[in-house]
């Protein structure tokens, strides 16, 4: 159902048993289990569908090993059990991840990891090998009857040379786990929503309408493409902001002070020798400052991350320069003959962890549980989502709507627990044995939908790019509710990640996503120039 028609069932009929505030991973996740225990539910976000704090994930699908150092096992638990269900439910999106920790100490963090334990100690400290062996021990322990990822392994200094030759000689050991790599967090979001539409006219998605109140007290929300507003009138709301939950309540006239969120921001970079020295290693490490940072193979770049700064307002949320030179100087830690420059730099981007408001030391002592805050618009009651981790997505979901069908006095129909998402249902393992090799089309629209109705792909002209077709195109546009031409280069594709874009392709996509929405030459030039400010002024990424 497209958004025209949306609006228009809303102006007949206003009626909806659930409103869904916000379509990050969280709102995405809670509208599809809702549509799959056949809820009438309506989600919307004031922007595109996964472009606000979920969009800006590290692309790991991961239990927070060092959160076992602040107590937090029933967390690390429930996390490490999620992403070994979304290996296994989206295995074309998400992928075993080999993580090496190098390590250059062996007893440092011993008498440290208590006094954390007990909350008695906030500065940083090294951990060593010791320490860092028990931590994958009970690691490994809380999934193992899942089977999902192999153990973890040591090694002492010159195995660790020879598996990594570019690494620190400093290294002593070196120890490999496993936690999951997310290729796209933007296309799993949206797969997500699509899946939760397929279950029926009952399950409808709006992005790019915003909600507010009216004088009267009256619920409505805004098609920002015509500027038409319709009333609605749900029975419940889950608030799924994220950082931007404190917001919505206050346009619901609720005063909270629940979220107290930290930037976290990323690089991209084009470095052939950096990519070289990981192989298909995530290299997950300590910094100088005690601030636990990754560098990550994406495909056959390279993201770098990530920040952890306070931030009042998350529509600030940018990565600035003084970020990007903690990245390129935190290289020097691990891989010290390896140069980066400014110039390697293909994409950049920040977001807002929604982390619960709580009075710490450290940004690192925050809680990353998640948690459910109950409020009252006039009758309605209105759920927060607080907190939580992007893998965790789907038990957090669960629990939300597991209130929600109590409210309503439904029960549950069916669990995402074992449900493949997307193109997940048709994933053949053996296509994708190696991700460099792979087209990275499988990935998007038209093979992996489970739309009925629309056409399977079929062999079009293909844009002037080996990873995007006419039909794709055709398809994000008619289903996944492209509206902008930033939607499909951010949030469909990876083209823009992975520094594909030039003036010419980007020109050549524009007219096709025009020719698809019904777009004039005017429109489509417009589409193209916000496109190109988007990605200059967001994404340090200049269009030539």
């Amino acid at each position: 159902m497209d958004r025209k028609q949306i609006f228009s069932e809303l102006q007949s009929n206003p009626i909806v048993e659930v409103l869904v505030v916000g379509a990050g991973i969280n709102g995405a996740g809670t509208f599809r289990d809702l549509a799959l225990n056949g809820v009438n539910v309506l989600l919307i976000d004031r922007g595109d569908f996964c472009s606000g704090a979920s969009a800006a994930s590290s692309h790991m699908a991961h239990g927070g090993i060092r959160y076992l150092e602040n107590g937090e096992f029933r967390l690390v638990k429930e996390a490490v059990q999620e992403r070994n269900r979304m290996i296994q439910n989206a295995p074309h999106l998400v992928r075993p991840l080999p993580t090496a920790i190098p390590i250059f100490k062996f007893w440092s963090g011993l008498l440290n990891a208590p006094f954390k334990f007990l909350g008695l100690l906030d500065k940083p400290s090294e951990r060593g090998a010791f320490i860092i062996k028990i931590g994958l021990i009970l690691y490994d322990a809380f999934t193992k009857s899942q089977g999902t990822v192999p153990g973890h392994r040591f090694l002492g200094r010159l195995a660790t040379l020879r598996a990594f030759p570019k690494i620190n000689p400093q290294v002593r050991y070196s120890a490999t786990y496993f936690d999951g790599s997310i290729i796209s967090p933007e296309r799993y979001t949206v797969e997500l929503i699509t899946d939760g539409e397929s279950e029926g006219n009952h399950a409808r998605a709006l992005n790019y309408a915003p909600v507010s109140v009216d004088d009267g007290g009256n619920l409505f929300i805004q098609d920002a493409v015509t500027g038409l507003k319709v009333t609605i009138k749900p029975k419940l709301i889950v608030n799924a902001a994220g950082p931007w939950i404190d917001q919505v309540n206050a346009r619901f006239g609720i005063p909270s002070r629940y979220i107290g969120g930290t930037k976290g921001s990323h690089i991209v970079v084009d470095q052939p020798e950096l990519r070289n020295a990981i192989g298909e290693n995530e290299i997950f490490f300590e910094n100088k400052d005690g601030r636990i940072v990754l560098i990550f193979p994406l495909l056959d770049k390279v993201l770098i991350g990530t920040t952890d700064i306070p931030i009042e307002n998350p529509d600030d949320a940018v990565c600035d320069e003084d970020e990007v030179a903690y990245f390129i100087e935190m290289l020097d830690r691990v891989f010290p003959e390896i140069k980066l420059t400014k110039e390697q730099i293909i994409f950049r981007f920040s977001g807002v962890r929604p982390l619960e408001a709580q009075h710490t030391r450290t940004t690192g002592q925050i809680t990353r549980d998640h948690s459910i805050k109950t409020d009252q618009l006039n009758q309605i009651p209105v759920l927060s989502m607080i907190g939580g981790k992007w893998t965790s997505y789907r038990a957090f979901s669960e629990q939300v709507v597991d209130k929600v069908l109590k409210h309503l006095g439904k029960s549950r129909q069916m669990s995402t627990e074992n449900l493949p998402i997307g193109g997940g249902a048709n994933f053949l393992p053996d296509t994708m044995k190696n991700w460099k090799d792979v087209d990275l089309a499988v990935l998007y629209g038209s093979q992996n939908q489970k739309i009925k109705g629309f056409p399977a792909k079929v062999e079009l002209e293909t844009i002037n790019s080996p990873y995007l077709t006419q039909n794709e195109i055709a398809y994000f546009v008619q289903i996944e509710k492209v509206v902008h031409l930033d939607d499909l280069i951010l949030r469909r594709t990876l083209l823009a990640y992975l520094g594909l874009l030039n003036l010419d392709l980007l020109r050549q996509i524009a007219r096709q996503v025009g020719a698809e929405s019904g777009w004039d030459t005017e429109k489509t030039d417009q589409e193209l120039e916000r496109s190109i400010q988007i990605l200059r002024n967001q994404y340090g990424v200049k269009i030539q």
